[in-house]
């Protein structure tokens, strides 16, 4: 009850804070119209008056920017590995900031004088009358500051979420590195995989089972938070694990989904578990998207290994799931590794042999024509079940 309040009031504000941002722009605006409404020449006034306001808006804009820019906590939102955030911007706005703040003290005093030669110049694209000039100092004054607060605010509101989105991808992409160097191929997908939804590049599979957690061993749960982390604890003690491959094949058709995804989860920690059917049908039957996500995980550790035959029946299965419109959605983690079990399938089949048909050899003139004509036999190409 406390958090959907909580959201209710976080959206309440946000609607507080549009509702105000439109109310200030439009109020400019609308002054603007009615100024150039009673000049002379109504379109050039309000054309010129927009594009100073456009300008205005923008270095009021790029001044809230520099103002705005987080700073890397020390100790903190670093990526841990071989790369660390570049922080010249934020060196560069320190900088700026510093100096933009002690030039615009030292001129206070004469920011009026500045406002109205500023007026004056700008008063031709207004009309060129007296009443011009005024309106023109406090058209720039207004959306200077207005792009200020605009930029300042978007700014300290997004760029640090962004900037954070950024590292925690980059940290995955990086371990995901490490586990591909080690050998761990699967463990490397899902890491990448992990990093491209960080990053909004991949959807995910959000129907998570949330019964998981409780019907996995107290020991694996404990270390791990959600169903990810569990999934990816039982994935790395798969090997130390005591269960054999009939074991798993029965822990998976116990039917729950939490215990399905356990044994997917082996399976994809240790290919000596795995069984084909098993994956094959949580892949083309599953109960969730996130249960077909780790049965093509599970496959993707099994591709180095399978035989032709079983490798025609994932080929199948994957590319059937990726057809079908209810199958597997295009642009989703599923999709991605769909797609790449497919072209690593393919590359292990290697080209195809050309099949020979010859052509027809007619018959010598020496030879009568009711003797037949000897034809070379068609070579056998591969998959004649010869």
């Amino acid at each position: 009850m406390t958090k959907a309040r909580r959201r209710t009031g976080t959206a309440a504000l946000r609607t507080a804070q549009r509702a105000a941002a439109a109310v200030l722009f439009g109020t400019g605006l609308l002054g603007l119209l009615l100024f150039s409404l009673g000049r002379a020449h109504a379109w050039q006034a309000l054309g010129g008056g927009l594009v100073i306001a456009g300008a205005s808006s923008v270095v009021g804009g790029a001044l809230g920017f520099l103002f705005g820019v987080p700073r890397v906590r020390n100790g903190s939102g670093e990526p841990q590995g071989s790369y660390a955030p570049n922080t010249n911007l934020e060196q560069v706005s320190d900088w700026l900031t510093k100096v933009l703040l002690g030039v615009g003290l030292t001129q206070l005093g004469s920011l009026g004088e500045r406002l109205h030669q500023l007026g004056t110049a700008l008063a031709p694209a207004l009309g060129g009358e007296d009443a011009a000039v005024p309106f023109a100092a406090a058209l720039v004054l207004y959306f200077t500051v207005f792009g200020f607060l605009a930029g300042w605010l978007v700014t300290r509101l997004a760029l640090p979420q962004v900037l954070t989105d950024a590292d925690q991808a980059l940290d995955l992409f990086l371990a995901g590195q490490d586990r591909d160097r080690h050998g761990d191929k699967v463990g490397a997908d899902d890491l990448r995989v992990r990093a491209m939804q960080q990053l909004g590049v991949l959807g995910g599979s959000a129907d998570r089972p949330g019964a998981l957690a409780a019907q996995l061993p107290p020991s694996a749960g404990s270390q791990a938070a959600g169903p990810d982390g569990v999934v990816a604890e039982v994935r790395s003690t798969a090997r130390r694990s005591a269960l054999t491959a009939d074991q798993v094949r029965d822990l998976y058709a116990d039917g729950s989904e939490g215990r399905r995804i356990q044994a997917l989860a082996l399976m994809q920690g240790d290919p000596a578990l795995a069984d084909l059917s098993s994956v094959l049908d949580a892949i083309e039957r599953p109960r969730s998207g996130f249960e077909q996500y780790h049965a093509l995980l599970a496959a993707r550790g099994l591709l180095s290994g399978l035989p032709d035959a079983e490798a025609q029946r994932l080929r199948d299965a994957v590319a059937g799931q990726l057809m079908l419109p209810d199958g597997i959605p295009y642009g989703s983690d599923r999709s991605w590794l769909a797609e790449k079990i497919l072209s690593r399938l393919e590359a292990m089949a290697g080209p195809q042999a050309p099949v020979s048909v010859p052509a027809f050899v007619p018959a010598p003139a020496s030879v009568p024509a009711s003797v037949p004509a000897v034809v070379p036999p068609r070579q056998a190409a591969p998959g004649d079940g010869f």
